[in-house]
């Protein structure tokens, strides 16, 4: 028992010691861009990226989907450079880029050798300042947005998962879509209407620039300077959170997938905003609950009862709200009502037990390792630093986050799921498979 303990003890040091302090500058350009910079010169390698304040919630109700679909529009090319020939640009010169979108924000990266940093950041600020809007690009894309719905979702087996969740939790705020939006929308939208988007969110006071990596710092502010300063600032975007009713009576719902032979039954929970202490006491009772193979659901229902071939969940941590969301496939004559009894007397548990200190040593381990492996890589210290820089409103937490989650007690773990897992608040989402049609 001595050895484990000390085997434990020295791996919990081992963590801790490795997590390195992550120094940076931040300033901000004339014209509203704020700037983050990152030198680490263990590798020859700097990451440009720009992070937007504009998501799947900030779009029009009748035209969703235009977040996602600028995360491909704003490749298309430039003024000075042609269409067909950024990532031709990227490759030939040693780099590799993507982009991605969430309901909050969009955000675009590449990673250059080192002595490829003066290139991404002219790359970036073309698409700021001198993006092509045009009807060959919207219709390029349309077609291409279609194939990845129909990829990732239509024909996706439990690829409708989320829009079922999302659209049962959510009534009046905008988190009740999908990034990827509708169709229907996009087919109907105009050139305008993508040209309005562009110029009220695409602007450098909307945005953050994060460079990270082997550079050296008065030189980038100077090509900073050069290619981001003559942008002109956008007019203010101004943010209005849309409040929902909270949760009182249990959300019953139903989804048949034709994609699907077994059935997957799905809790979930709308949670407060990510900013929120309450949310990293929720971040612990999820993987408390069912994150992974150890957690205690998994343990009970796959291993011992043998009453379904999976069990895990899901945490959606977002800038207004988050959703918590529990999943099974039970076994062949398991019945859902089966699995929410097995879930509930676990949750009941937790609301009113304190749970061992050896499980919350072992929390604190599974979070400690978490923090560290976020800031493991050159590409996720640059996407933490924006992200708590224009979600979060502060910087300083890609240092200060895991001392939060230190802090948390076993008290809390108890009163937080007292206070959000109610049977009152959540929805039960029996989704199964498409009944075949009778011939």
């Amino acid at each position: 028992m001595k050895k484990s303990l000390l085997v434990l003890g020295s791996l919990f040091f081992g963590v801790s010691a490795f997590a390195q302090k992550v120094e940076f500058d931040q300033y901000t350009l004339d014209n509203g861009l704020h700037v983050i910079l990152h030198q680490d010169k263990s590798a020859p390698v700097v990451v440009t990226s720009v992070m937007y304040h504009v998501g799947a919630k900030d779009e029009n109700p009748e035209r969703t989907g235009f977040a996602h679909f600028f995360e491909h529009l704003l490749f298309e090319g430039t003024k000075n450079i042609e269409r067909g020939e950024w990532f031709k640009i990227v490759t030939a010169n040693g780099g590799n880029n993507n982009a991605n979108t969430s309901d909050d924000r969009t955000y675009y990266y590449e990673v250059f050798p080192s002595n490829n940093l003066e290139l991404g950041l002219w790359m970036e600020s073309e698409r700021l300042m001198h993006p092509i809007i045009n009807q060959i690009g919207v219709t390029t894309q349309n077609e291409v947005v279609k194939e990845e719905k129909r990829l990732r979702m239509d024909n996706q087996p439990y690829g409708q998962v989320f829009t079922e969740v999302k659209k049962n939790l959510f009534t009046k705020h905008p988190y009740r879509w999908m990034p990827i939006g509708s169709m229907e929308h996009l087919d109907a939208a105009t050139l305008e209407e993508f040209l309005a988007f562009n110029k009220k969110f695409y602007i450098p006071n909307n945005a953050v620039l994060v460079v990270a990596g082997d550079f050296e710092k008065e030189q980038a502010k100077k090509w900073i300077k050069q290619y981001f300063g003559p942008i002109a600032k956008g007019t203010p975007v101004t943010k209005t959170k849309i409040e929902e009713a909270p949760i009182t009576k249990e959300i019953k719902g139903e989804y048949q997938d034709p994609n699907i032979q077994l059935p997957m039954l799905i809790e979930a929970y709308r949670t407060p905003s990510m900013k929120t202490r309450d949310a990293r006491v929720l971040d612990m009772i999820s993987s408390l609950l069912s994150g992974g193979k150890s957690s205690r659901l998994y343990k009970k229902i796959v291993d011992q009862k043998k009453m379904a071939l999976e069990m895990s969940s899901f945490s959606m941590s977002q800038e207004d709200y988050g959703v918590y969301i529990v999943y099974g496939i039970p076994m062949q004559g398991v019945t859902s009502e089966t699995l929410v009894k097995e879930i509930d007397e676990e949750i009941e548990k937790l609301q009113t037990e304190l749970i061992s200190e050896r499980d919350f040593q072992k929390l604190q381990n599974v979070f400690e390792k978490q923090y560290v492996d976020e800031n493991a890589t050159i590409e996720g210290v640059a996407e933490n630093l924006a992200s708590y820089y224009l979600l979060y409103g502060d910087v300083e937490l890609i240092n200060k986050n895991i001392e939060i989650y230190r802090s948390i007690t076993r008290e809390e773990i108890r009163d937080v799921a007292k206070k959000y897992l109610g049977k009152n608040q959540r929805l039960i989402l029996d989704y199964v498979p498409a009944k075949k049609a009778n011939n």
